[in-house]
């Protein structure tokens, strides 16, 4: 898929997913900026010439609308934004803690209405942009712990129909994935005893990200779309 001349922002960009996107973006020709609240490495060649912006708490307001000037202006503009910040926590309501909530809710939610908010300006500058966003499967059918995760991937999947219809008339188009398990090392390392070839490899999400940026996903707006790999 050819993004040959647009320029993407990526949160969570350090993790396993962030990686894979990031670099399928630079594969596909875009110019890439990668965000992440952790630092960014030393050695930064997972993520080949993207341009790294660590230690951003993306889910600050004035955090993230500094940190997109920046990759606006580092850029030459912004094109598409994917937004995949976000983390993981199993526990039951009735053992578990509500301020979980809070968290998961800050982490998976706000870190992309705050993202997304901040990238507006650039991406209806054009009238071509595209907003990608990870939801989750999970959040469609709940299982046992999976409350607090579940409401806040929920979350991110109105987030992005709302927003979907706030900029369709502006050009911009907002969908986003809702994969199954993930195959990264920290869920292998959770779910020993799985069958890791039935999860959804991060550079299988990576490329119906790419997919969706691309200008030949134009005509796609609103879309929740299941990446269930073969669980």
């Amino acid at each position: 898929m050819n993004l040959q001349g647009k320029r993407i922002a990526v949160t969570g960009a350090f993790g396993s997913l962030g990686v894979a996107v990031v670099n399928a973006g630079l594969a596909a020709g875009a110019s890439v900026a990668a965000i992440d609240r952790a630092e960014a490495p030393h050695a930064s060649t997972d993520l080949g010439t993207a341009k790294l912006f660590g230690g951003v708490d993306i889910s600050d307001a004035a955090a993230a609308t500094a940190t997109i000037e920046k990759v606006a202006q580092s850029l030459g503009g912004l094109d598409g934004l994917v937004n995949i910040a976000g983390t993981f926590r199993w526990e039951t309501l009735d053992d578990g803690n509500l301020d979980t909530w809070d968290f998961l809710y800050k982490i998976n939610v706000r870190t992309a209405a705050a993202a997304s908010k901040a990238a507006i300006p650039f991406l209806t500058a054009n009238g071509n942009g595209r907003i990608v966003n990870i939801g989750a499967f999970g959040a469609v059918k709940a299982a046992a712990g999976m409350g607090a995760y579940a409401a806040s991937k929920a979350g991110v999947a109105k987030l992005t129909e709302a927003l979907a219809e706030e900029l369709k008339a502006k050009g911009v188009t907002v969908n986003a994935l809702l994969p199954s398990i993930i195959d990264t090392p920290p869920n292998r390392a959770d779910m020993p005893k799985a069958d890791f070839s039935k999860w959804v490899r991060p550079e299988e999400l990576a490329d119906v990200i790419v997919f969706l940026l691309s200008d030949h996903a134009s005509a796609v707006t609103g879309a929740l779309i299941p990446v269930m790999g073969r669980v």
